[in-house]
């Protein structure tokens, strides 16, 4: 299938490692030209170049959002300058990637903030593209109990909240937005890598309740975001996709 890709313009954050990283380098693989940010510079680096060798432009620098949410709105409207535009916006820092789902407040900067100001920034851009499509990232923590009460857990079932009330608010402007909520994801140098080591039976009772059987990849959920970001998924607003291989037990309707 033809996503409708090529030449589209795509503004991602978080993409040098785990699922940001699997969504930029299949958003470049389909022909788009990609701008994203990580806070570690030598990651950085290494994306981008693997990035290159798909053709389109890759634009790609260090940005930390503790450096605050003006610096984040300036690297938001640098990238789209030097794209010459933006078509998708699909926002992933988060305090999953920072080691900080217990605080607060950095939940609320990164997970909720990082998405709410990205779309008042690129909807100008986004309005004006004829393909404007917004993909949040929440999580299945976010609607089932999951390990303690933390910040990332409940402001990520905000995040849900959010990206189907913009939708609603956007969908005249021609914007799509749809969220993806990801289970446990495991890659190399992930959370779960940590949970292994310091808490086995935790993480053995976690693989148990896999309905497929296994630990799913950062590729599986990328390959959703870049679907539902796509022009192939033209007519697909509001929803929550959940990527999870059966993790979670509750029936949607």
């Amino acid at each position: 299938m033809d996503l409708g890709l090529k030449g589209k313009k795509v503004i991602l954050t978080g993409g040098s490692r785990g699922i940001g990283r699997a969504t930029v380098e299949l958003f470049a693989a389909e022909g788009a030209d990609v701008a994203f940010c990580s806070r570690n510079a030598d990651q950085v680096a290494e994306t981008a170049a693997s990035l290159e060798k798909h053709g389109g432009k890759v634009v790609g620098s260090a940005f930390d959002m503790e450096d605050g949410h003006d610096a984040y709105r300036a690297w938001l409207t640098d990238a789209a300058e030097k794209l010459g535009g933006c078509d998708i916006f699909v926002p992933m820092i988060s305090t999953s990637g920072a080691g900080a789902t217990g605080d607060w407040q950095k939940s609320f900067d990164y997970d909720v903030m990082g998405s709410v100001i990205g779309a008042e920034t690129l909807e100008p851009l986004l309005e004006a593209s004829s393909t404007g499509s917004i993909v949040l990232m929440s999580s299945t923590a976010g609607f089932e109990t999951f390990i303690v009460p933390q910040g990332y857990n409940a402001l990520k079932g905000a995040v849900a909240v959010y990206a189907g009330q913009l939708s609603q608010s956007l969908g005249p402007k021609g914007i799509r937005v749809n969220t993806v909520s990801p289970g446990p994801i495991k890659f190399p140098g992930g959370n779960w890598e940590a949970i292994k080591a310091a808490a086995p039976e935790f993480y053995d009772a976690t693989e148990a309740q896999f309905a497929l059987g296994r630990w799913g990849g950062p590729e599986e959920v990328a390959k959703t975001i870049v679907f539902l970001a796509s022009p192939a998924s033209s007519y697909t607003t509001g929803t929550n996709v959940i990527v999870d291989g059966g993790y979670t037990k509750r029936v949607q309707f």
